[in-house]
């Protein structure tokens, strides 16, 4: 949602901030709030501040302020624009959340954003915990505070204004591996960290994917329990996984056993808490044959998914689908852009050159978060009628232009590939 305004009008645009929310202002033109300075670094005492990176000392700088708050969904409202200079800001939210992305504003225009950030962390009730991994521990997503970017080529954000979300807007609840997980570090980027791009505030995306995650060791990690203590009556639970459950040997193990066994406990559970769920077919890897068409590498798990998703009643998009057709009208060599394919030296620390045919760049992200969206749209889903104006129709078919595709990292940056293939 936006609302633009000059710097005059600003002052009668916010009504008094409550107690119980949170409004502070980079501006010092902006008198609503807390001003915050230089000096406001983060700490558990001081409950928010600037965090991760040195404090911006002057306006057009990126950086990350985070807020103490407990777990749950926020309404967060931005006004970009500076009064000293012209922008041009993205905005993300925890592990590199997209949700609004090269907005320009003159010297003196502001402009009004809302969007809603699910922030979380690792206990689950009195005695129950989630059980992230090694690498999770140090990122921003399993933490006590909610943590917003402000990015771009030449940021300019005037305030920020955090309040609980109204308690009746539904949650999508995204549950995966590392094609769909928030990856926290550039250039690895994944559909369930850009999908919050296309939606407005009337929605919550809450993604619990992790890198390296089947069906089974998703609930054993008690991620499905930790979404299902917070899922309420009109929520979704989007479900992908294949790429790793495939390589699972024990006694049990299989598409049309174990796999299919979890995939009904996804169901089962979230239709007694009055939740729709949602099954994702898996992306399709970058494997090409001879004759440039994407040979299959996920054996009987695809289909698998289906025959639960039929005989359970459960709407799918076909991912598997519709990533095939997009790989294939890139082409064979063209498709590399939208993966993690870079020569040595582009990123720091980076001695070798990364051929990941598997995992995605920003780019290749943002291509097939809208394949989600069209496959919401071919389901009639409710949640279509949340997209923001600004998004149009895709085909992937027809890939937009890798050229015209703008993206300003994040200081963080991370050699190891993400567990899985």
């Amino acid at each position: 949602m936006k609302r633009i305004f000059t710097l005059c009008a600003f002052a009668a645009s916010f009504v008094a901030v409550s107690a119980q929310n949170y409004q502070f202002s980079f501006d010092k033109k902006v008198k609503e709030g807390t001003l915050v300075v230089a000096d406001d670094v983060y700490s558990d005492s001081k409950g928010y501040g600037y965090d991760f990176i040195e404090a911006p000392q002057s306006v057009g700088k990126p950086f990350f302020f985070s807020v103490a708050v407990p777990d749950g969904n926020y309404k967060v409202t931005v006004v970009l624009g500076s009064s000293k200079i012209k922008g041009i800001t993205t905005v993300r939210a925890e592990s590199r959340r997209l949700f609004l992305e090269n907005v320009p504003t003159k010297k003196g225009e502001f402009k009004i954003y809302s969007f809603i950030v699910n922030k979380r962390n690792t206990k689950i009730g009195d005695n129950d915990r989630v059980k992230i991994k090694k690498r999770e521990e140090s990122k921003l997503n399993w933490d006590d505070k909610l943590t917003i970017e402000i990015n771009g080529d030449v940021p300019a954000c005037a305030s920020i204004r955090i309040e609980p979300a109204d308690a009746k807007i539904p949650t999508v609840w995204l549950c995966g591996n590392s094609t769909v997980v928030d990856q926290d570090n550039e250039p690895w980027a994944s559909w369930g960290q850009m999908i919050p791009r296309w939606f407005d505030d009337r929605v919550c995306f809450a993604n619990y994917a992790e890198s390296g995650e089947t069906a089974s060791t998703f609930i054993a990690a008690n991620r499905l329990k930790k979404i299902l203590s917070l899922m309420k009556s009109g929520d979704y639970i989007f479900i992908e996984f294949g790429h790793n459950d495939q390589k699972q040997k024990f006694a049990g193990a299989g598409a049309y056993y174990n796999f299919a066994t979890c995939l009904k406990t996804f169901v089962d559970e979230a239709r007694k808490r009055g939740a729709v769920p949602v099954f994702v077919t898996p992306t399709q890897r970058r494997s090409f044959d001879s004759n440039g068409k994407i040979q299959e590498t996920h054996a009987d798990y695809p289909d698998a998914m289906r025959w639960v998703a039929k005989r359970e009643g459960v709407q799918l998009i076909e991912l598997h689908d519709m990533t095939r057709t997009f790989y294939e009208a890139m082409g064979v060599e063209p498709s590399k852009q939208a993966f993690v394919h870079y020569p040595a030296g582009t990123y720091p620390g980076q001695t070798t050159a990364f051929a990941d045919n598997t995992h995605f760049n920003p780019y290749g992200a943002y291509e097939i978060s809208k394949m989600v969206v069209e496959g919401m749209k071919q389901l009639n889903l409710p949640l279509i009628e949340y997209l923001r104006d600004d998004y149009k129709t895709f085909n992937p078919a027809t890939p937009d232009s890798r050229d015209e595709f703008h993206w300003n990292d994040s200081p963080f940056t991370e050699i190891a590939k993400p567990d899985g293939n």
